[in-house]
């Protein structure tokens, strides 16, 4: 995997990562979720807060985590109940 080790990048992904685990607690489609990473990125790649490999480096991380279903856990907390499991990609 893609390691990041830009504190602000780190900053970045972590504040990512939670925002989409809340909206997979309240039952947000795998494609929302992509939907809402891009935006985010989009507005992180236009402000210019990270320099070029650091974004690049963000990006592919985030979407492999993205992807990575085994990221979500449901809305219960249970690990051996993963969210996008019912969901169809």
């Amino acid at each position: 995997m893609t390691s990041i080790e830009h504190p602000e990048a780190i900053r970045h992904f972590q504040s990512l990562c939670d925002a989409c685990q809340e909206l997979t607690s309240r039952h947000h489609s795998p494609s929302e979720l992509k939907l809402y990473a891009d935006g985010y990125l989009h507005a992180l790649r236009k402000c210019g807060q990270l320099d070029q490999r650091n974004q690049e480096k963000l990006e592919k991380l985030i979407e492999r985590w993205i992807l990575d279903p085994s990221s979500f856990v449901g809305p219960d907390g249970d690990m051996s109940n993963l969210f996008f499991q019912k969901e169809a990609w």
